[in-house]
């Protein structure tokens, strides 16, 4: 664990206590090699959305994937919010007294403002996919509002010194850039999944963002999660997390046995086991 220091290393999910499993209202998760597998839904990690909402849980995706992608999770998983583009695009669902939920889109505010920018980060990633061979666009780009992304681990996997010479270049024409596990995301705007998850929080439920970093537990994977893992009190990474626990500031408070989604149903058990009234 170079780079992290005895005493904030993470702990084993067995290690939390049934007060602070109580004391959470809700649960905020990523997606990728967090929930899925290599992008794969299991049976057990999805039958864990419906344990923990049955749970009393307020359920909240929040990914790099497509505002596409979250508006779909919405509409069709059991889940109250979708967090998108890291942070920069987000869904609620809106319980009516008849008939299915109604989706309303919280923010960007302007959202033809927002696809017209996109156009030069559309340019810049072409540009950079020629430069580098060994990478190319990721095939979700077409689902977005706000980024544009490369694939840099998902279909194919590009050299450490590639992404930092892209990152290095997006710099220096203004752009910001968040790697992930499978994708490094071009944006005008500065978005990060803890901002976007208390903005939501705030404007969608009305919570006050100091209490909501309280009651709302964050679960994720990567260097992607960084600012989430930082910004929450209650904290947990799959397994797999541990590869990225050097470049992680904050690292998560847990850490789960299992990697990917079977970690996800690992949370989900202990959650639902320890919130349970004594007695």
């Amino acid at each position: 664990m170079t780079g992290v220091s005895p005493s904030a290393a993470p702990r084993a999910l067995a290690a939390m206590r049934p007060e602070e499993a109580r004391g959470l209202s809700g649960l905020v998760f990523d997606l990728d090699d967090t929930l899925l597998d290599h992008g794969e839904l299991t049976e057990a990690a999805y039958a864990s959305l419906f344990r923990l909402r049955e749970a009393g849980l307020r359920l909240v995706a929040c990914t790099g994937r497509p505002a596409g992608w979250a508006e779909v999770l919405v509409r069709q998983w059991p889940l109250d919010a979708a967090i998108a583009e890291n942070g920069a695009v987000a869904f609620i669902k809106e319980r009516r007294p008849f008939g299915a939920p109604r989706l309303r889109l919280v923010f960007p505010a302007d959202l033809a403002a927002a696809g017209a920018r996109r156009a030069e980060l559309r340019a810049l990633a072409e540009e950079l996919c020629r430069r580098f061979p060994t990478v190319s666009l990721a095939d979700d780009n077409n689902a977005r509002f706000t980024d544009v992304t490369l694939d840099i681990g998902e279909h194919c996997r590009a050299p450490a010194e590639d992404v930092a010479a892209m990152r290095a270049e997006a710099s220096r024409r203004g752009v910001h850039t968040l790697a992930s596990s499978v994708h490094l995301h071009l944006s005008l705007d500065p978005a990060d999944k803890a901002t976007g998850t208390l903005r939501l929080l705030e404007a969608a439920f009305g919570e006050d963002p100091t209490r909501a970093r309280l009651t709302h537990a964050f679960m994720g994977d990567s260097g992607n999660d960084a600012a989430a893992f930082a910004a929450f009190t209650t904290t947990i990474g799959v397994a797999n997390v541990r590869a990225y626990l050097p470049m992680l500031p904050v690292p998560p408070k847990y850490v789960t046995q299992a990697a990917m989604g079977r970690g996800f149903a690992e949370l989900a058990t202990t959650l639902v086991d320890l919130r349970v009234p004594p007695g």
